[in-house]
């Protein structure tokens, strides 16, 4: 059951302490037992908001599965004596989701991202996995606040197809906000925000080498290829990396303290 995985708790906010594997287990055991559920990949900039924005905590805080998708909260989970085993990002997850729901004839719902990537990240996903059962396909134009009836009909066309995990990449907020509206009408599927990942695997977009994503600087090769993210990743998120890292190496030295 999700809820018997190990937590942790960063910046007061908790975050399931498992690998990537264990977390495509838990999924797939869930899926068997004709449960559905949310995983919640969190980053840097979705932790600043959950600590700083009361609904989008609220939002946020009704998911199963909780990840740490951002080296800083690795580093800051070992500063506090708490490490998590590693980092599990949505950008991964697509990939190791996807091959399982191949292995067990599963079905995948590909929901947002940039015109034509979804359909060329179907494509590239079922060439790699033979066997993944693409559900549907949907890349439709979301704003905050979306009224009623675009949530109907979005609703419509993803219970219509009965998927088993369904991919959303309309960025944050937005994909935050819509599995809100959305997961209750098809209660045993399972829901993951995956960013740009549909860009990443059909390749209009390069992901960060592995040596880079491992020293925690992925984030520098994404703004060089996105200048737009400088508030993001500079203005925003520096200063709250050494908040957090901070913050974290404070509490393990209280509780050195207090012991």
């Amino acid at each position: 059951m999700a809820e018997l995985l190990p937590k942790i708790r960063l910046h007061g906010v908790w975050v399931h302490a498992v690998t990537e594997r264990d977390c495509v287990r838990t999924v797939f055991r869930e899926i068997d037992g004709g449960r559905g559920g949310l995983v919640h990949t969190v980053n840097l900039d979705l932790l600043r908001r959950i600590v700083s924005d009361a609904e989008f905590a609220r939002i946020c805080g009704a998911t199963d599965i909780r990840t740490a998708d951002g080296a800083p909260l690795v580093w800051a989970s070992r500063l506090q004596g708490t490490p998590l085993p590693e980092r599990v990002s949505g950008s991964s997850l697509i990939w190791s989701l996807s091959e399982a729901a191949a292995e067990q004839r599963r079905s995948v719902f590909f929901l947002g991202g940039a015109p034509g990537t979804a359909d060329n990240a179907a494509r590239s996903l079922s060439t790699r996995y033979p066997g993944l059962r693409v559900a549907g396909i949907c890349s439709p134009v979301v704003e905050r606040g979306t009224d009623p009836l675009t949530h109907r009909r979005l609703s419509e066309i993803v219970v219509a197809a009965k998927p088993d995990i369904v991919y959303v990449a309309l960025g944050s907020p937005k994909t935050e906000e819509l599995i809100d509206g959305l997961r209750a009408d098809l209660p045993t599927c399972w829901w993951i925000g995956v960013g740009i990942a549909f860009s990443f695997v059909s390749g209009d977009v390069r992901r960060a080498p592995r040596w880079v994503q491992r020293a925690g600087l992925e984030w520098l090769h994404r703004l060089v290829q996105e200048p737009r993210l400088t508030k993001r990743y500079l203005v925003d998120g520096v200063p709250f990396a050494v908040t957090l890292l901070a913050g974290s190496l404070a509490t393990r030295i209280l509780d050195i303290r207090s012991r």
